[in-house]
């Protein structure tokens, strides 16, 4: 599912958040498997060299903010919107180096598309390859999914790629894929972010805070708007009429 999704999504980054935390980061419920150990709060910031600059996970709120203690206070993450940002990101960085590295679906999934689809995905298997999506026709108007990026696993494979799929076939040549290549990374990146009302545990909402501080442009989404955003003690003693 989405986890899984989010666990490649951090996996290169791995090292770094253990050289972070080092050996004495407090143990995590092992049920969050393959994620990096969850961190403590901001008071428990004995066991790190410093504070990162998104700070540690609390909690999650209505299952789409993420709410983190920081050294100025409060930070709140849109977590789709960041997750699709650093899918994004990783998409292009991936495309830049040649084609995007993709995995195996242990059993391919066929879907009904139209003529026009079908007739895409048959002629254009060196560019779905590009973008590490398989595709193998199976008829007039059906098709089969053999691979799909790895850094979406966990997205929903048959809405992806019908959605790829659409936009293809507004696409007239290869100039046109080239000129247009960023905005299909987007739609691709968006099926890859974890869902709204997914619930994360803490181990992964501080995974998702440390790739967004490893990830350029992190603080935007795809569509411009912030990924986060953040509440001073000052705002706060604000909000409650509070003196410090």
């Amino acid at each position: 599912g989405a986890q899984a999704g989010l666990r490649l999504a951090v996996a290169d980054t791995l090292a770094g958040y253990a050289a972070l935390y080092g050996p004495d980061r407090p143990e995590v419920d092992r049920n969050e498997v393959d994620f990096p150990a969850a961190a403590g709060t901001v008071a428990d910031a004995h066991a790190v060299s410093e504070v990162p600059p998104l700070g540690f996970a609390l909690a999650q709120l209505h299952g789409v903010y993420v709410l983190a203690e920081n050294a100025h206070g409060l930070v709140l993450v849109d977590m789709h919107a960041a997750h699709e940002r650093i899918s994004y990101e990783r998409l292009k960085a991936e495309r830049a180096q040649g084609a995007i590295p993709a995995q195996q679906l242990l059993v391919p999934i066929s879907i009904n598309v139209s003529a026009a689809e079908a007739d895409a995905a048959e002629l254009r298997v060196q560019d779905f390859l590009s973008l590490g999506i398989e595709l193998r026709r199976l008829g007039p108007q059906r098709i089969a999914i053999n691979r799909v990026p790895r850094v979406l696993d966990g997205a929903d494979v048959a809405t992806l790629v019908s959605d790829v799929l659409a936009e293809f076939v507004l696409i007239g040549d290869s100039r046109q894929l080239q000129e247009t290549e960023n905005e299909i990374l987007a739609t691709m990146a968006c099926h890859g972010a974890v869902r709204a009302n997914r619930r994360l545990g803490l181990a992964e909402m501080n995974a998702l805070l440390r790739q967004m501080e490893a990830t350029e442009r992190s603080g935007q989404c795809n569509h411009g708007r912030p990924t986060w955003t953040q509440l001073s003690m000052n705002e706060l003693d604000r909000l409650f009429l509070r003196g410090r």
